[in-house]
Formats: C-alpha cells, structure tokens, sequence
C-alpha cells in the first residue's frame, strides 16, 4: 500500500519536473532525473517502473484522442480514392460524416457504370438538377421491378428517361448488368425476339472454342430448364454467330451454321451425360465421337475428341 502511494506521488513530482506537453522524457534522460532525487537504488528502480506506467497510459490515451483519420484532412484524390472502395451503402453512411466528399458526383458515377455498364442516359446531354446519386437509386429500384416483373421494370427505366425505347440500348443494358433474375431474363427475352437478337450480335466469339463460346453465351443467356422450342432458337442464333465471328475457321473445319447446330445440342447432351449423378453408364469418347459424326459427315474426327476433351475436363457448357 505504502509503495503504491509512493509511485503515484512520484510519478507527478516526475510529470512536473522532466515532461512537457509536448513530447516525453526518454529513458535515459529519466533515468538521471531518478538518479539525482532518490538516493536509494530500491526507490531509483520503483521510479523507473513508474515512468514506463506512465509512459504506456500516455501513448494509449494520446490514441484515443486521434480516433479515426479525417479523411478532409487528405489530399483530395486520395480521400476520393479511398471512398471508391465503398458500396452504395456504406457510401451514404460515409456521407453522415464527410458530407462533401462522399456526395461526390464522380464517385456515385462509378458505382452506377460499375454496376450498370450501360444506360441510354450516360450518352446524353444530363437534365438540369441531374444526379448520380438519384440516378443510382433509381437504377436500384427499376432493377428490383425487374426481378419482380420484367415489362414493369423496362417501362420504369424507360419512365425515367434512363432507357430508350429501342431493342439495341434494352440489349446492351442487359449485356452489361449483372444484377438482373436470370430467371425473369429469360422469360422477358422468349417474349421479346427483338431483344434477343440484339443480344445475341453483342457476343464476339472470334477465335474462341466451340464449348467454351457455347459457356459464355449461356452465361449471359441462361437456357432453359427444359428443352423446346425456345432452346433450339438460342442454338439456332448462337450457331449462326459463331459463324459469322470466324468465317476462317469455318471454311477451314467445313462447318456450316448447321453443323455447328449439331454439334452445340452434342455437347449440351455429353454435359448432361457427364454430369447427372442419375446416369450411370457414362458417355465414352469413342461412342461420342461416331454419334456425333453420324450426323455431321464432315467433322474430322480429332475436332469431335477435343469436344469431348473439353466437356470432361471443365464441366457442363449449360449450367
């Protein structure tokens, strides 16, 4: 008890003699300050344990007071950079605070063009009290619509001057967003053939693999669950596509528009086959090779190993 009171009284005798407000004595400087007011090397080591005490309970106190980096403090572009790393929400949170920075237009910008890489609005010449911001929001909102109801969700954004009523600008707006029900896609784009063959002359398959082509475009247009009327008609337009973006390879393979044909509902089938724990007997190479040939003459035979080279290795082209 007696040697704690000693260390509190000495450690302000310390405080008053040796530190000042701006900065603290270092070890040694107090070493000698201990030296020349206590005699006695018990007491001498006693003050220097204190004077680390203090020491500690300083610096924590001193970060507790600088709390978070003020981010007005920095060089603008870098307090730009550092909110760009932020998503819509906690960009408006971020706003309670630097109300400034964070209501920047450029960085609402980036969030819109990020998440909806293409609108009919960014080309345009913006109204007067136009906002990212408010665009962001409305983006929001017309893309929940049109998870709930695809034709309700077209005429919001059409509503709002965000889209023109043209197949082209809905199709590149479907391109490039990815927050769209791929399920509500895919019934809004078998109702509007329009739309989908805009979509479809927006892929570039050149120099690409058939099966891997054939992933990408079912990646951007998911097929049906079920096969019909509607899966030969993304067959039929992807064929005449691929085609078209390597006429080259075509007239090198002797592949026609309809032999592609044959071959993407090949591989479709060779996924499934692969792929379904409900099949047991599974599809060899050579068995998929004479098929395939069978109905399409003029594949070489090493074409149609690589096909099925590919489906083993990577995986479904559908899924």
């Amino acid at each position: 008890m007696g040697q704690g009171l000693w260390r509190i009284a000495r450690n302000q005798q310390l405080q008053q003699q040796g530190y000042s407000g701006q900065g603290y004595l270092t070890r040694e400087h107090g070493r000698r300050i201990a030296t020349n007011n206590v005699s006695n090397t018990s007491h001498r080591k006693q003050a220097q344990g204190g004077i680390d005490i203090y020491h500690l309970l300083k610096t924590r106190k001193s970060k507790e007071q600088e709390g978070f980096i003020n981010l007005e403090m920095l060089p603008p572009e870098l307090s730009f950079t550092i909110l760009s790393y932020l998503n819509a929400t906690d960009l408006c949170l971020a706003s309670c605070v630097w109300q400034d920075l964070a209501n920047d237009e450029l960085l609402w910008q980036g969030l819109c063009k990020s998440t909806w890489g293409h609108c009919s609005i960014y080309n345009k010449n913006p109204p007067l009290g136009f906002s990212f911001r408010k665009l962001y929001m409305q983006l929001d909102e017309g893309s929940l619509t049109f998870n709930a109801n695809p034709d309700e969700g077209v005429n919001y954004f059409m509503s709002k001057g965000i889209l023109d009523d043209s197949p082209k600008e809905i199709a590149k707006f479907i391109f490039c967003t990815r927050t769209l029900n791929w399920k509500k896609l895919r019934i809004y784009l078998d109702e509007r053939r329009d739309v989908l063959d805009d979509l479809v002359t927006l892929h570039n398959f050149r120099n690409q693999f058939l099966p891997n082509a054939l992933r990408e475009f079912f990646r951007h247009i998911h097929a049906p669950e079920e096969r019909g009327e509607y899966l030969e008609t993304l067959i039929t337009k992807f064929s005449h596509r691929f085609c078209a973006c390597n006429p080259d390879l075509m007239r090198e393979l002797g592949l026609s528009p309809d032999a592609v044909y044959v071959l993407c509902y090949s591989l479709i089938l060779l996924s499934i086959d692969l792929t379904s724990p409900h099949v047991k007997n599974k599809m060899s190479k050579r068995e998929f090779i004479r098929n395939t040939r069978r109905a399409a003459q003029n594949i070489s035979e090493d074409f149609v190993g690589h096909l099925y080279d590919n489906i083993y290795l990577i995986g479904h082209v559908a899924a």
